[in-house]
């Protein structure tokens, strides 16, 4: 077997509509395909493919780094928004990087290379 690619990075939601408003509102992604209102990906980057979606009952996912340019920032938007912070800012020896959850339990990286 021979891997091509990530196809996808796949979140299930409860509430599609509350975790739309925080992807969409919140986090400033816009939204792609939209499959019925039960599956809505998103590209940020324009290339690979972030997906929430209510048709797969499953635990939250682990995690999904997303880059930004201002770690600083993110973090002061996200507190303001009233999401919960997994692990503050946390610095490697190549990045900078912090977590959160969405409405729904999935964690999340912030993450900014150095």
């Amino acid at each position: 077997m021979k891997i091509k690619h990530t196809a996808f990075t796949m979140y299930p939601v409860k509430n599609m509509a509350r975790a739309r408003k925080f992807y969409e509102k919140t986090l400033g992604l816009k939204p792609g395909k939209n499959f019925g209102g039960v599956w809505v990906e998103y590209y940020p980057g324009g290339t690979s493919c972030f997906a929430i979606t209510t048709m797969v009952p499953m635990k939250p996912a682990s995690n999904i780094a997303f880059e930004v340019a201002d770690l600083g920032k993110a973090e002061a938007e996200l507190r303001k928004a009233g999401a919960k912070c997994v692990f503050k800012t946390y610095e490697t020896p190549v990045c900078r990087m912090a977590a959160y959850k969405d409405t729904e339990g999935n964690s999340f990286t912030l993450h900014v290379k150095k």
